[in-house]
């Protein structure tokens, strides 16, 4: 006769199989994720990126209070730049706040939520000025470093793309050289390439800086007649699903200008 422990071995061995085995299916999603993010660059430093949609009639308004007000935020943690769109989006800011890691982030915005001058003299009256807000966090690309244009004035093109789902180490590779094609032409200036982490995944924005609209208008048709900028392209829009282009003017209040 079967004791009872007897009986009892048998499932418990059949329970540790199944353990087993459900923990090699969850492994395997777990590995896969990682190599599909592809790498990034070796440090906590990410960037938010806001977008602000401005009713037609106060747009006016809001870039009066923007210059006289940012101060008291920029007194919180560093911003990269902001810009109003000229082309491609209507009535639209667009502004980049830097932070060492999302708990720096996170006191930061506590510290706004209490910052009495804050929120009396820029977040009470704006809210009225607003039409829509969207909020992304996103990490340089490890090949670049934010740069800066090397003059002021000129104007900055805002280029969004989406890509197929897989990350960087799907598209990483052709998207780079199209990059790298475009910089040798030497008609523009790069300042910075984006890739989102939170917000609408596998975006990537990359930050132009020219001369002139008609100064980029030139050089980009010249640069669609050099073969080697053809052929880069042609092999990154194989992951290309969308894209769009902003022109942006810098407020004066921006650090880069």
């Amino acid at each position: 006769m079967l004791t009872p422990g007897a009986l009892r071995r048998p499932l418990v061995a059949a329970a540790a199989r199944l353990a087993r085995a459900r923990a090699r299916a969850w492994a395997g999603p777990q590995v896969l994720a990682s190599l599909a993010t592809g790498p990034r660059q070796n440090n906590s430093i990410f960037y938010e990126i806001r977008t602000y949609d401005i009713k037609p009639s106060k747009v006016k308004e809001f870039v009066e209070m923007v210059n006289k007000y940012l101060h008291l935020r920029t007194a919180h943690s560093e911003l990269v730049g902001f810009w109003s769109a000229e082309l491609g989006a209507m009535n639209r800011f667009v502004h980049v706040w830097k932070y060492d890691n999302f708990a720096h982030r996170t006191a930061v915005r506590h510290a706004l939520a209490n910052d009495k001058d804050w929120q009396g003299k820029f977040i009470s009256p704006a809210l009225h000025l607003i039409e829509k807000q969207h909020s992304e966090a996103a990490y340089l690309v490890p090949w670049c470093q934010l740069g800066k244009p090397p003059k002021e004035g000129g104007m900055y093109e805002w280029v969004t793309f989406q890509m197929k789902p897989g990350g960087p180490a799907l598209w990483g590779e052709a998207f780079q050289a199209a990059i790298n094609a475009h910089i040798n032409t030497g008609y523009t200036k790069l300042i910075g390439v984006f890739h989102t982490e939170y917000g609408l995944l596998n975006t990537v924005h990359v930050i132009w800086w020219n001369e002139s609209p008609d100064h980029r208008a030139a050089g980009r048709h010249s640069a669609h007649e050099d073969a080697r900028v053809v052929a880069a392209v042609r092999d990154s829009v194989r992951f290309l699903e969308s894209q769009q282009n902003v022109l942006l003017i810098p407020l004066p209040c921006s650090p880069l200008k």
